[in-house]
């Protein structure tokens, strides 16, 4: 299938890497791109690349005040403008020269439904060799979004009548924008898939936003932070969904985000959570994890 994709990348003192990311995005196979960049308030020379890149009429761009990668790709997300497929982009990574074209195949046509792509990454270290690897093995359910922030945004792709929905509703709490637009997805029926296969070398560095190869000590101390600040990111989340899509969710989706969303108000509602077969992961370990934050009233 082909299709006109715009791609939306995030950049904020991106000069090491930019260069390396654009020619990967120019050279696309098999598709017709577009790639508009918001820059979140670099103070390198990130800027004078985007304005040479821009001059050359091979991407259009915008700035605006340092807000994080979540809502300046959110930022993104609602101002873009229109075409058919988007894609998200980091400043840093490298992609595969068919990883667009492989998304559209996934997808294929929908028409106006919704429909999100997103795959596997190949993690690599800052000089783009090949570094042990996180694979995941998502079940694709909503139970499992509830629990569970796994998704990468950096390998999403998703079509126009899904943007139309994510529109519509702008939360006022995420953690990122990617576990927000994944977990809309499946909250309202959207056709979600998943590819095994690697397209893109997902660079491991020093300045991540957001990496995969932290270690098990950074990763188990913001699990704590995040537990001694009571945080309640998922039903803080669920929350969010009812108020922006409840009225689209099946009765299936609806009843299970009202738990989750409710639980800690309400006993009954508290065992039904804890006790829910949906509540389930590919992952055995991250179940259990889920199971014990809402048993501890952290979820």
């Amino acid at each position: 299938m082909q299709g006109t994709v715009q791609i939306l990348m995030s950049t904020y003192n991106g000069e090491r890497f930019l260069h390396e990311q654009l020619s990967s995005i120019y050279s696309q196979e098999g598709v017709d791109i577009m790639l508009t960049v918001r820059d979140d308030g670099s103070t390198d020379a990130t800027r004078r690349i985007l304005e040479e890149e821009s001059a050359a009429g091979r991407l259009q761009w915008y700035t605006g005040a340092n807000k994080g990668p979540a809502w300046s790709f959110w930022d993104l997300v609602l101002n873009a403008p229109d075409t058919e497929f988007y894609a998200f982009a980091d400043q840093d990574d490298v992609w595969d020269s068919n990883k667009l074209k492989a998304a559209l195949e996934y997808i294929g046509d929908k028409g106006n439904e919704p429909a999100l792509y997103f795959c596997q990454t190949r993690l690599v270290d800052s000089q783009l060799r090949e570094i042990p690897n996180v694979t995941i093995s998502p079940l694709l359910t909503y139970g499992e979004a509830l629990m569970y922030q796994f998704v990468g945004g950096c390998t999403m792709v998703f079509n126009h009548a899904l943007r139309k929905l994510l529109k519509r509703y702008t939360p006022t709490y995420i953690r990122m924008h990617d576990v927000w637009i994944y977990d809309v997805a499946l909250a309202v029926g959207a056709h979600v898939s998943f590819d095994r296969r690697p397209h893109m070398s997902y660079r491991q560095h020093g300045d991540n936003a957001v990496g995969q190869m932290k270690s098990l000590k950074f990763v188990w101390s913001n699990r704590y932070k995040r537990l001694r600040k009571n945080e309640h990111i998922r039903s803080r989340l669920a929350k969010e969904l009812l108020t922006g899509y409840g009225d689209i969710m099946s009765k299936y989706n609806r009843e299970l985000t009202e738990l989750v969303a409710g639980y800690r108000n309400s006993s009954g509602k508290w065992v039904k959570l804890f006790l829910s077969p949906r509540l389930k992961c590919a992952s055995s370990s991250v179940t259990i994890t889920g199971r014990m934050a809402i048993l501890t009233r952290m979820f």
